[in-house]
């Protein structure tokens, strides 16, 4: 039998399903795929607590949804971290990631047409949740291997201790169930 965290995000009523990390631990999982209705007016949301930026940064996948209607809603451009490099991707800059929804160790790359794009420029890091801050910090790695200058962070949720940060900016706190 599932069981569920209910919570407002953006005004909007969701209820998320609780899966365990380890036998001490459940989080709420936060899923934005397939929810048009969250992704357009927590961007709404977000778009008006974020200062100025030129191009927006998130890590593949789960804030893809995110990234394209801030870009929508702003008119500015953005790019996606990719978990792998592809073919069409020319130079590319790697880092480091370990991340609480994820078992092992991951990288996160740009390739040099998408890094020229954050070049010079001040870039907003979204993702849908900042927990540890793993993913943030590989994320910022990436910003500084461009050149790029970090405009701000931010998620539609911040989990656990992540929302007693000051460096991040979020909509609603998400908080971890400890058994």
């Amino acid at each position: 039998m599932s069981e569920f965290y209910t919570m407002k995000i953006a005004g909007l009523e969701r209820n998320l399903e609780k899966f365990p990390v380890n036998d001490k631990l459940d989080i709420a999982a936060f899923i934005i795929f397939g929810d048009v209705e969250l992704t357009v007016k927590g961007c709404e949301e977000l778009l008006k607590k974020v200062p100025e930026f030129d191009v927006i940064l998130t890590p593949e996948a789960k804030s893809i949804p995110m990234a394209y209607e801030m870009a929508r809603q702003s008119g500015k451009p953005y790019v996606i971290a990719r978990k792998a490099v592809k073919v069409y991707m020319r130079n590319s800059i790697e880092v480091c990631v370990k991340s609480i929804t994820t078992k092992n160790e991951q990288k996160l790359f740009l390739g040099e047409t998408e890094a020229n794009k954050i070049n010079g420029k001040k870039v907003l890091i979204i993702d849908d949740v900042i927990s540890t801050g793993e993913s943030l910090a590989a994320v910022r790695e990436l910003v500084k291997k461009a050149g790029g200058i970090e405009a701000a962070a931010c998620a539609f949720l911040a989990e656990g201790d992540a929302a007693d940060r000051d460096d991040i900016i979020f909509l609603e706190k998400l908080p971890l169930f400890f058994k």
